[in-house]
């Protein structure tokens, strides 16, 4: 096996994908073929492609009728020579007090396609959402090609950018080796195209890197960002019973568990002003969940706001937390690490 082989093994990549507004009836169209033309692209094939837009229109059209606006973003996820179709739906609307009923075949909203979101479970590869009254909809779904195992327990995250531009200069980025899971997050000084350009040099050094423990790896993310504007960085590990953290720049990080606990970034800026690199260790244990995210969200929040969130899939958890707490003056980007039981880690 060639060294490029080893790293596609152990390396998550997710392209930035696109929002989607939907705030009338005549978007919903829009979104179906976007995400047809993307599993199309993916080689899903035509049929798999047809079931792609099916739920999506579900999707956008309950958005738009029960909730009069909310976005879906669709990107692609590679692992190894594994790619799938992510698609995440978000709502503020009203909520529901009980998801599971919604999602029968035969339960319709008014004037849909006719069969609900029961086409959710029937026609994703796997899905899951957080709900509640007055508290809006998130829904995450994962579309494979038949016979390719997929999921939504893997550590994810997702960036949107700011209002206005075409590109995000906020990424994260994952690896596992040895079945040891670490998490990056990127925030480019700035916005736009420059700003991408420093997040994207920190992931390629993170991800080529050898496997090391985050100081480690963030003194190679900081070598490597000499003569880009530079970024705030932080990377996270969990092995076993400890969380290994090292920061520096303006990313927040917290444990969510039993108490929750802040993870401590030092002041500076990768590729710009040289400092020690020091990592900090946390206790953890299996439930706890760990969450970064750039400065393009408010810090005053906690997971324990919203009842039950933390059990779900980190696909969902970013996607409420950067619904109610992104501003949009600014790039975004929120990942979410959960801690599992040795048993889980690596299920669907």
């Amino acid at each position: 096996m060639s060294s490029a082989d080893r790293l596609d093994a152990r390396r998550t990549v997710v392209d930035e994908g696109a929002w989607h507004t939907v705030d009338h009836p005549s978007a919903v169209g829009g979104v179906r073929r976007a995400a047809g033309t993307a599993a199309l692209r993916l080689g899903l094939g035509e049929n798999r492609a047809a079931e792609v837009g099916l739920v999506v229109s579900e999707l956008a059209t309950n958005i738009c009728r029960h909730a009069g606006s909310g976005s879906v973003l669709v990107r692609v996820r590679r692992t190894g020579g594994d790619a799938v179709l992510d698609v995440l739906a978000v709502d503020s609307g009203p909520g529901m007090r009980d998801i599971t009923a919604a999602m029968r075949d035969g339960t319709s909203s008014r004037g849909t396609l006719g069969i609900g979101l029961g086409t959710l479970p029937r026609l994703a590869t796997a899905w899951d959402a957080w709900t509640a009254p007055g508290r809006g909809t998130v829904v995450a779904a994962v579309f494979a090609a038949p016979g390719t195992s997929a999921g939504l327990r893997e550590p994810s995250g997702i960036t949107r950018p700011l209002t206005g531009q075409a590109v995000c200069g906020d990424a994260f980025a994952l690896r596992e080796d040895d079945g040891v899971t670490t998490l990056l997050v990127a925030d480019g000084l700035g916005h736009g195209p420059l700003a991408a350009t420093a997040s994207g040099a920190a992931v390629r050094a993170f991800l080529d890197a050898p496997a090391g423990l985050p100081a480690a790896l963030l003194q190679r993310v900081h070598g490597a960002l000499g003569g880009t504007r530079g970024a705030a960085v932080a990377v996270a590990r969990v092995e076993g019973p400890t969380l290994r953290y090292a920061g520096l720049g303006n990313i927040s990080g917290s444990v969510y568990g039993g108490r929750t606990r802040g993870l401590v970034s030092h002041p500076g800026i990768a590729g710009s002003h040289g400092r020690a690199l020091r990592e900090t260790t946390y206790p953890i244990e299996p439930g706890d969940v760990v969450v970064m995210h750039s400065d393009g969200l408010t810090s005053r929040w906690s997971l324990a706001d919203y009842p039950g969130l933390a059990a779900r899939s980190p696909l969902v958890v970013a996607g409420v937390v950067l619904r109610d707490h992104a501003v949009r003056r600014d790039d975004s980007c929120v990942a979410v690490l959960p801690v599992l039981p040795p048993t889980a880690r690596g299920d669907a």
